[in-house]
């Protein structure tokens, strides 16, 4: 059997709530793709308008800098579920399985106290500047709630991704680290 055939079997076992968790990170992940390719061609927009046109850019770099930092929340679920950060599985692979699993959770769960505090405090923050409808200071005048929500819609879909893995690796259903329970060094 493929590797992808392996794959689909596996989220098909997954609890109806881990794959809606699991598909709304992978529709964030492609979405904030899309930023990072829009922002690519902004970029290339404001170099031909200033170096070809000898006009300035209004708004281009304020809208580069929030599509970036909205891909970089909004994407950060999807890293996860893909396993796509970079990691470091030497402890790891001098474990056993029961061992591994329980680093797993513990490393997961002070990651996820840490995006709650930082979820937590990114609704009040991203409140306040929609209820006094605050804007940048710049000509362009944008209004700061659109960009400053993916932050706690980033972190809270984190926290919820991650939720699900350790739930997931608790309960015999993944591989702590995407490690087999025979990997050794």
């Amino acid at each position: 059997m493929s590797s992808n055939a392996v794959d689909a079997a596996a989220a098909a076992s997954l609890p109806g709530w881990a794959r809606a968790i699991n598909a709304v990170s992978q529709l964030f992940g492609a979405f904030s793709a899309g930023l990072i390719v829009v922002s690519i061609a902004v970029v290339c927009q404001m170099v031909f308008v200033r170096a070809v046109l000898g006009e300035s850019s209004i708004w281009q770099t304020e809208f580069v800098i929030f599509a970036l930092v909205a891909a970089t929340f909004l994407g950060a679920p999807y890293i996860m579920l893909t396993r796509g950060h970079v990691a470091v599985d030497v402890v790891p692979l001098m474990m056993g399985d029961r061992a591994r699993r329980r680093l797993y959770a513990v490393g997961h769960l002070v990651a996820l106290a840490f995006c709650l505090l930082f979820f937590y405090a990114s609704i009040s923050w991203w409140w306040e500047v929609f209820e006094k409808g605050q804007t940048t200071s710049s000509i362009w005048r944008a209004r700061l709630w659109i960009p400053y929500l993916s932050v706690p819609v980033g972190l809270g879909l984190l926290s919820l991704q991650m939720f699900t893995h350790i739930v997931l690796v608790l309960g015999g259903r993944e591989l702590p680290f995407g490690l087999a329970p025979d990997a050794r060094l």
